[in-house]
């Protein structure tokens, strides 16, 4: 078989991530002033030094940056670790985003508000991250087991 299973194990959640990410990505490189505005306002609002590269720029470059990463999870030949590796600062930096702007969250609480809902819901795209590069490691872990009990 071309694949093996552990290869194969995570691709569902690969899939959903990488067309999720993907398909932003392209939003981002086609779309509109006003949506690529707030974009950008929301990425300055938590992380201030962006503001430098003007809202063009960082639509450009954030959404090849997307379209990048959604590619990069939708090909299986690439291992889970480094997908989950390459992922997990992209889903660490959009959590940062739902952490640090006003409002998208309660007060002194973790839980969202209604409006940070939508921003909340990046935090599974750090757990499939964390899950893929743990995957990995216990593959290899398991396959340096056998080789033990073999010898």
């Amino acid at each position: 078989m071309f694949f093996r299973h552990s290869q194969m194990q995570n691709y569902p959640i690969r899939f959903t991530a990488g067309a999720f990410i993907l398909n932003s990505g392209l939003n981002k490189l086609n779309g509109e002033d006003d949506y690529l505005e707030h974009v950008f306002g929301m990425a300055v609002t938590a992380y201030p030094i962006l503001d430098v590269v003007g809202s063009t720029r960082f639509a450009k470059l954030f959404g090849s940056l997307e379209v990048l990463l959604g590619t990069l999870l939708l090909i299986p030949l690439i291992p889970d670790a480094v997908a989950g590796t390459v992922m997990l600062p992209f889903s660490a930096g959009l959590v940062g985003l739902y952490l640090r702007i006003p409002g998208m969250r309660g007060e002194k609480s973790l839980r969202p508000t209604s409006q940070g809902i939508a921003m909340a819901k990046d935090l599974w795209l750090l757990g499939i991250s964390l899950s893929l590069i743990a995957s990995q490691v216990k593959s290899k872990m398991r396959n340096a087991n056998d080789l033990c009990r073999t010898l």
